[in-house]
């Protein structure tokens, strides 16, 4: 029985969606050393489409992961689930030559490596990428980090929230006339994991035509940059700054959250010239085409504000479900400003099943976002929740390394393992 049914919640989907797909990752091995969600977070892309992720984790705590969380119920965290899923556990102390000795073997099997320790880290230990490449020459071996491996700024400590700074979001997030905001998500971190996941499955691809591997490197400063869409060009050839405005973008209208009936708020976005014809017919207000001020792109952005004006005078005619009737039935885009709360009841996310269910073994029935994007032949899937601290142990280091029992118990013993 899907997981879903046994809890008695239909409104999500089960764990696996995937069918008998292996993933298009399957018979790829990834070992995972990095910690908190840049790194983990490639990983996690990884382990959705079918790689087998070995998360090697220090004996004495594991990731801190384990026990980050607004909530804790039950004293659990509620990222670790999501962000190890998929995963497989090992401890291995990597500060000690028997630990580095242990990753060493690992690796030799493996097809890439993931770590966000500071540049330098893994040199130190004898595991950078040169001498890895002499045990093992088609290891791709993935680097994140908050500056990159290399400039003047490298072996500095580096949070997603730097580098969100560093590479322009947080400038121009927020209202105008307030301090920088930021995301309620870690955003320059999973940002950098993603573009981490990207660069990872192009270098297994080119390994494909090489023969051998190569470093990635991912700086969250650099994944952040990579999203500023035209603002250094902008700076440079106009000398215009984009600073920070709310909720609307500069030049873009009507895009904005107005105000409905019933105290709603429903977001429309009609920028397009066609689509806002289209506004402005159910509107009542054919006029608004023609007129100078809204009739084209440039003319509704530089009239933004007037022209949010008439569509929150129109918008607080109707309650918010009648409002999205209307609009849906036009072709104009909009839609609420969903909660989570939204999101598990919402039919679209049950009938595309963006949302799975697993069980976990206290906390019962687990909700968690789906893998993304979707693929027709091989896609991926959510297997399992993230493993308990060295769950994996004895598979890896005595089925994959091939040591004993009085082998393992050694190393346990000795806090190698």
């Amino acid at each position: 029985m899907p997981d879903d049914e046994r809890s008695g919640d239909p409104r999500t989907a089960p764990a696996s969606t995937a069918g008998d797909s292996p993933g298009p990752l399957a018979g790829v091995r990834v070992v995972e050393t990095g910690s908190l969600i840049a790194g983990p977070f490639c990983g996690q892309l990884l382990g959705d489409f079918g790689a087998e992720v070995i998360k090697a984790e220090d004996p004495a705590g594991g990731d801190p992961m384990r026990q980050w969380g607004r909530l804790l119920p039950q004293g659990l965290s509620l990222n670790w689930p999501v962000i190890a899923r998929n995963k497989k556990s090992i401890t291995c102390d990597l500060r000690r030559p028997e630990g580095q000795r242990l990753l060493r073997d690992v690796l030799a099997t493996a097809d890439v490596l993931i770590e966000n320790f500071r540049p330098g880290t893994l040199e130190r230990w004898g595991l950078g990428p040169a001498e890895l490449a002499e045990i093992n020459p088609r290891l791709v071996v993935t680097r994140v980090t908050g500056y990159g491996q290399d400039g003047p700024y490298a072996r500095r400590a580096g949070f997603g929230s730097i580098g969100e700074a560093m590479g322009g979001l947080r400038y121009i997030t927020g209202e105008p006339d307030r301090a920088p905001s930021r995301t309620g998500i870690s955003i320059g971190d999973s940002l950098a994991g993603m573009f981490a996941a990207l660069g990872t499955v192009m270098a297994l691809y080119s390994r494909e035509h090489t023969g051998r591997g190569q470093v990635v490197d991912s700086a969250i400063y650099e994944a952040v940059l990579a999203l500023m869409e035209a603002v250094l060009p902008e700076w440079e050839l106009t000398g215009s700054r984009r600073e920070r405005t709310g909720s609307v973008l500069p030049g873009v209208a009507p895009s904005n959250v107005y105000p409905t009936r019933d105290g709603s708020a429903v977001l429309i976005a009609a920028n397009r010239d066609t689509v806002f014809n289209r506004l402005a017919e159910l509107m009542d207000r054919p006029e608004l085409r023609t007129d100078e001020r809204y009739g084209t792109h440039a003319a509704r952005g530089e009239n933004l504000e007037e022209l949010d004006k008439l569509v929150a005078e129109w918008t607080r005619g109707f309650d918010a479900e009648e409002l999205l009737a209307r609009l849906h039935d036009h072709g104009v885009p909009a839609g609420l400003i969903y909660t989570a709360e939204d999101m598990l009841a919402d039919p679209h996310f049950r009938a595309r099943q963006a949302i799975v269910r697993l069980m976990h073994d206290k906390l019962g029935s687990f909700p968690m976002q789906n893998v993304a994007p979707r693929l027709s032949a091989t896609p991926g899937a959510v297997r399992t929740l993230g493993p308990e601290l060295g769950q994996h142990n004895d598979e890896v280091y005595g089925g994959l390394l091939g040591l004993d029992t009085e082998a393992r118990a050694r190393l346990r013993e000795q806090g190698v393992i």
